[in-house]
């Protein structure tokens, strides 16, 4: 009976591992063809194409891999200025890329280098593009100090070429970043062949390539030049017609082709902090509650290694009239900031998170960080716009002589789109109907600032007096330019009483920097400054969303 029993479970087994391997064999992986309709994907008489073969984003060039996780986020320590503009939040964030140093002196210069090409001062239509972008190198004087050197050198000198460039202001970032974006996609197109060889060298002014541009209307990018958006694989598929004349393939990959990257630009404030505490490494809970203090493992600025012994962890103001310490092997290695990488990285592999520069991140300030709206990828400061269309339907790419100017408080002019850039407008009540995710185009006050967040609030009445405002902060309206030179005629500011300097023009910055005590090294620490200025002690680093899986491949391998 037994071995009776035994023969007829194996012999099922056997049989439902033969219906198992059949099944699988007759399962379709559906690479080539849709799992929708069954037909063939990629096919040579052409139909709907689409990149098969993409693996996962690459990373791309400066960046480093930040694989996202829950934290929390604002200081949970003592706070002794008893500001409370960082109660301790639990917050969720998304894998990400971000630089692994602070953007510098030569990489800034090579963005006004290709300004100047592109965008020449002598041009009557450019000529105040490159000016705009010039970082203030002013920043360096003090009243009673000798710093000139810093002023006709820090910038331009191959002695700094390494060192994070400052007197950039979170406007100048910010296009530096969509510059960044640009550059990093045009050579990804050109090596595919979708672009001329060289273009990137042949552009003239006004002609300029755009990511999204070539996304929506890739046969203007370069102002419509067949000589420089017509590269080999473009030309190929050109020629290669079926027999009603059309190209077998799309001529021109698209966003489903994978290939060009999501963009650069400042990493949000959450990101910045995340990246900074470095915490993979770590296996402590208490570290994990936000229990760590600084970018590296201790409490304290000066390494405990016994190789190491005494040796300071960052570049910053150990006291007054101590900015580096004593000569020798107590200094921390500058007295302004350093070259990058001259301290080790955190564990995720980033320089210079605490010390050396404070950096820009996305957000606008706001005192509080309303994690009860929202404790997933946290961020204040989306302004939500739509592509500009021409009256034929068409997308409005702006022309060669069409540069979209921003006049700052004090009058000077920072181009926010340049020629080739598809023009923007703000999204409209009629976009946000019926929507409950948002309503407005400007999301910069939700909750903390609008007029539903005052306790002036009334329905069906604008709380538009400074008095009235949640933050009444000094507004530059008075700015007046001549309309034949461009010049500034006219500077000032409305008189009103004044309680605050909280604008939705004020951003973060965080981490301390070389003018900075050791209070201002932990990632927690957040301040503000205007937008639109800039200092001898602020730089920035960029950021790049994760496209894809949470982890890389090889992450995924190794918890395998």
């Amino acid at each position: 009976m037994n071995m009776r029993r035994d023969t007829a479970i194996r012999a099922f087994f056997a049989f439902a591992f033969g219906i198992g391997l059949i099944s699988c064999n007759n399962s379709r992986d559906y690479k080539n063809n849709s799992r929708a309709t069954g037909w063939d994907i990629n096919s040579d008489e052409g139909g709907f194409q689409y990149n098969n073969d993409f693996k996962e984003q690459e990373t791309a060039p400066g960046l480093v891999f930040i694989e996202g996780g829950t934290f929390t986020m604002g200081r949970v320590q003592d706070d002794p200025l008893h500001d409370w503009n960082n109660s301790p939040t639990q917050q969720h964030v998304q894998s990400f890329y971000m630089d692994e140093t602070e953007v510098t002196n030569k990489m800034y210069l090579e963005y006004l280098d290709w300004l100047k090409r592109v965008a020449p001062p002598s041009d009557e239509r450019y000529s105040d593009v490159y000016a705009g972008a010039l970082p203030d190198t002013l920043v360096w004087r003090n009243r009673l100090g000798f710093n000139e050197t810093m002023v006709n050198n820090y910038l331009r000198h191959p002695a700094y070429a390494e060192y994070p460039v400052v007197g950039v202001s979170w406007i100048q970032a910010v296009e530096f970043s969509d510059w960044r974006t640009q550059r990093v996609n045009e050579l990804k197109l050109i090596n595919e062949g979708y672009l001329a060889e060289g273009a990137q060298y042949k552009a003239g002014p006004g002609e300029t390539f755009n990511s999204e541009t070539y996304i929506y209307d890739p046969a203007n990018v370069y102002g419509g030049n067949t000589e420089l958006n017509q590269g080999e694989e473009v030309q190929d598929r050109l020629e290669d017609t079926n027999e009603e004349g059309n190209p077998v393939k799309k001529v021109y990959p698209g966003r489903e082709s994978g290939l060009v990257s999501p963009e650069y630009r400042l990493p949000t404030e959450v990101e910045w902090e995340y990246a900074a505490l470095g915490m993979v490494g770590l296996r402590n809970y208490n570290v994990y509650r936000g229990r760590k203090k600084y970018p590296w493992d201790g409490q304290y600025t000066r390494s405990g290694d016994p190789k190491r012994q005494g040796d300071q962890l960052a570049n910053f103001k150990q006291g007054d009239g101590d900015y580096g310490g004593i000569a020798g092997w107590s200094d921390d290695g500058a007295d302004i900031t350093a070259e990058i990488k001259s301290y080790a990285p955190n564990d995720f592999g980033l320089y210079d998170m605490a010390g050396n520069v404070a950096e820009w991140v996305l957000d606008v300030y706001r005192p509080i960080v309303d994690d009860e709206f929202n404790d997933f990828n946290y961020y204040r400061g989306n302004v939500y716009t739509k592509n500009a269309i021409n009256e034929d339907g068409s997308i409005k790419i702006l022309g060669a002589d069409e540069v979209v100017y921003d006049t700052l408080a004090n009058g000077k002019l920072v181009a926010r789109n340049l020629p080739g850039e598809i023009a923007q407008v703000p999204v409209t009540e009629e976009d946000t109907y019926m929507r409950t995710n948002f309503t407005e185009s400007d999301q910069r006050d939700f909750r903390d600032g609008d007029k539903s967040s005052t306790r002036y609030y009334q329905p069906f009445q604008d709380a538009t007096e400074p008095s009235q405002r949640m933050y009444n902060s000094p507004t530059y309206n008075n700015v007046q330019l001549n309309d034949t030179t461009g010049a500034v005629t006219e500077r000032g500011y409305d008189t009103a009483e004044r309680t605050t300097l909280i604008s939705d023009e004020v951003r973060v910055y965080k981490g301390g920097s070389w003018r900075d005590r050791a209070y201002w090294l932990d990632p927690a620490q957040r301040r503000f400054f205007p937008q639109d200025m800039a200092t001898d002690y602020i730089g920035f680093r960029n950021a790049m969303s994760r496209v894809g899986s949470k982890s890389k491949s090889e992450n995924k391998t190794a918890r395998n």
